[in-house]
């Protein structure tokens, strides 16, 4: 009689018990996936397989060998099909895992294992790893933590190691080492004096040493040409002058001794200088490290509907010093984010419509450098996201468990406020103060690619309010309980609540490049760039990725399933690689592309739709990328901005196809040629295919700066 398994040996030596249970779970979600069975089918093959091992001890390769076998011969092809692609999958992610060096104990792809060996996990004096990927959140939630109930801290490493919310960057970064700033972007006052333009530099390069991101408004310069002071007869050289200064100090200040800073640079529509500002960009090598942005009213937006005329005044002395026509204006801004992408524009006046203290400590006039936190001076961004890819179950949202992970990430967010360590002493009493968080989401297309909704639908921008409503409620209800429990923001007396809360405003749409990337989830509410390509994400290591709701859509369907050599699904996968997206590609049916749209597939004013449906229900801004075809004309870009302001956004950042010269998100493989390669700049995270190695490194030392909330390069 054949003696029964006992034991397994792994693929790293170690010998441990056989479970009879454990086989049955692993065929059971293999079923449960391609729908072709569920637990009690899976318990009978499970006890077939183990039946059929030779001996009582056996390689982990031998029992995936005989389970093939078993479920082809039970006739679940679709699950023997996917099993098999599952395991070629597992064996290419092991093979990098050993290049990249890095213990996994989360079960995490090779991408996701070398965003965290690069960014989050801690290294000692000679660059070694010396944490896991379980480490870092029980690091995380420790210090955050701290005074709360263990269960808090439970609550914490749960949702950041399932990965349904993570803090941003420089909280994963720094939590618990000696550099324990943990704040994202800052917001810096510019006074119009010589001493209060450098005190701002000064503080830029403390700010940015440490690690965080600066958002600046210059309106308070005085214009170029203007008198300095009577007794020397000097005369002013203007804010775009002295944002080079800025710039050039950015340069110098290696950000935590990683990487340069980002900087948002705004301007006011009615300041004298902003024909300079909205071009300041268009010279190569020029403000490198800033995005910009034009501070627009509700007047000026008003007198370019109608055409009527602008002032620009003197902002020292309150004197009209040119008139033009608004259209004038607006025609020469939209003409250079035509050409370049910037400006982009702030609406100032909707942004200090929801300003609870307002009457106490003015307008905000400035935002962080990605433009979704809209701050006052010496304010402070702390922010983090709910990954909304996993909060979906059977086809619909999971609101129970998205109420946890929305109140969990509220607690988690006001604990990193009072666990950071800020640059300056004035950043410290005021982001006390005020206690504003940014809680966010990333993995909307990808929620939405689950629930089988187009992102450009009436139904899409309906489920979008839904969830940010949903979201806003909770997390002001938690807000609520925080103050019961701890007290209210400092400044509360002086805000327009009527009801004690914890925080002057909570939530907030991130890009959430660098996190969006750990997760392995879509970036912020952006579309997704691309449904497949090649990346190198280690040196000779090349992965070709495919965007895994995509993949599960091939494995599980009759239309890809074509043969058992899956020529019908390469074919599908080498050509959605090659385009980017799978609207054109012959085979796919009309209900699949209507569902898996690209950012590219996806109209102009479909876009402002979604962000304004996220704003409605969002306390601070929204960051998303408008996109444009290569062909789009200015006029287009004209009517997102007007649309983007009458929807109630707070701000428009637009990118036409192939306007930079610097070019470094990429889809398409084509050609080796770069005149061949369709190029994209979204946000912008690095994706560039079918691009060497060497070629990418080459770019790579031409980019000027990251953000270091997300990791999108300005």
């Amino acid at each position: 009689m054949q003696k029964q398994i006992v034991t397994i040996i792994k693929r790293d030596g170690m010998e441990v018990e056989f479970l009879l249970e454990k086989l049955a779970v692993a065929i059971g979600k293999a079923g449960m996936k391609t729908g072709e069975f569920e637990a009690k089918e899976a318990k009978r093959l499970a006890g077939i397989a183990a039946a059929l091992i030779e001996g009582v001890v056996a390689q982990v390769e031998k029992i995936q060998d005989i389970v093939e076998q078993v479920l082809m011969a039970a006739g679940h092809y679709k699950t023997a099909k996917a099993y098999i692609l599952y395991r070629q999958a597992r064996s290419d992610e092991r093979r990098v895992e050993r290049i990249i060096g890095v213990k996994d104990d989360l079960d995490l792809s090779p991408n996701q294992l070398k965003v965290m060996r690069n960014r989050y996990l801690l290294k000692d004096q000679d660059g070694k790893v010396i944490e896991t990927p379980s480490g870092l959140f029980h690091r995380v939630a420790r210090v955050l933590a701290k005074g709360e109930k263990k269960q808090v801290e439970n609550d914490f490493y749960e949702v950041m190691s399932r990965l349904e919310f993570l803090p941003a960057g420089r909280t994963l970064n720094n939590a618990g080492t000696p550099q324990s700033q943990l704040a994202n972007c800052f917001v810096l006052p510019v006074e119009d004096s010589m001493e209060g333009i450098f005190d701002s530099v000064k503080w830029m390069a403390m700010v940015q040493q440490t690690g965080g991101g600066t958002g600046f408004n210059f309106s308070k310069l005085r214009p170029r040409g203007d008198v300095v002071t009577k007794s020397t007869g000097g005369f002013a050289t203007g804010p775009v002058s002295f944002m080079k200064v800025f710039d050039i100090a950015t340069r110098q200040v290696m950000q935590g001794g990683k990487k340069r800073g980002a900087n948002m640079g705004i301007l006011n529509v009615d300041h004298p200088d902003i024909l300079d500002f909205i071009s300041a960009k268009s010279d190569k090598g020029e403000i490198e490290n800033f995005n910009i942005s034009v501070g627009v009213t509700d007047d000026f937006m008003k007198a370019v509907e109608q055409d009527k005329e602008w002032h620009l005044r003197n902002q020292r002395t309150g004197e009209i010093v040119q008139t033009m026509q608004a259209r004038t204006l607006m025609s020469q801004l939209v003409s250079m984010a035509w050409r370049t992408g910037d400006p982009g524009l702030i609406f100032l006046d909707p942004i200090n419509r929801n300003n609870p203290i307002l009457e106490k400590y003015g307008r905000i006039d400035a935002t962080n450098p990605c433009g979704e936190q809209p701050l006052h001076p010496f304010d402070a961004c702390n922010l983090g996201s709910i990954n909304l890819a996993k909060l979906v179950v059977s086809g619909k949202v999971d609101w129970e468990r998205l109420k946890f992970v929305v109140r969990t990430g509220v607690r988690m967010l006001d604990d990193v406020i009072d666990a950071c360590k800020y640059p300056l002493p004035q950043i410290t009493e005021t982001v006390r103060a005020n206690r504003r968080i940014g809680l966010g989401v990333m993995g909307w297309a990808d929620m939405l690619y689950q629930l089988r909704i187009p992102y450009d639908s009436e139904e899409g921008t309906k489920l979008a309010q839904k969830v940010a409503k949903f979201i806003q409620v909770e997390s002001w209800q938690t807000s609520r309980e925080l103050a019961k429990e701890k007290g209210a923001f400092p400044r509360m007396k002086d805000s327009s609540f009527k009801t004690p809360v914890r925080n002057v405003a909570i939530t907030t749409i991130a890009p959430t490049g660098s996190i969006s990337m750990l997760a392995d989830a879509s970036s912020g509410i952006e579309p997704v760039f691309a449904l497949a390509y090649t990346k190198n994400v280690v040196e000779d290591a090349g992965l070709s990725y495919i965007n895994k709701f995509f993949a599960q859509e091939l494995d599980q369907s009759l239309w890809a399933d074509g043969d058992q050599e899956h020529k019908v699904r390469d074919r599908i996968v080498r050509e959605v690689a090659s385009l980017g997206s799978v609207a054109s590609v012959a085979g796919v049916p009309e209900e699949v592309k209507s569902v898996y749209r690209t950012a590219h597939d996806i109209a102009p004013e479909w876009h402002v739709k979604m962000q304004a449906a996220w704003q409605k229900h969002t306390d601070n801004a929204v960051s998303k990328t408008i996109n444009f075809p290569h062909s789009a004309t200015i006029d287009d870009v004209e009517n997102a901005y007007m649309m983007a302001w009458k929807t109630g956004c707070k701000g428009i950042t637009i990118y036409r196809d192939g306007s930079k010269d610097v070019q470094i998100l990429s889809v398409g493989s084509k050609s080796e040629t770069p005149a061949d390669r369709r190029q994209t700049l979204v946000g912008a995270q690095i994706i560039q295919s079918k691009i060497k190695m060497e070629t990418l490194k080459e770019r790579g030392k031409r980019l000027k700066s990251g953000c270091p909330e997300c990791g999108m390069w300005v």
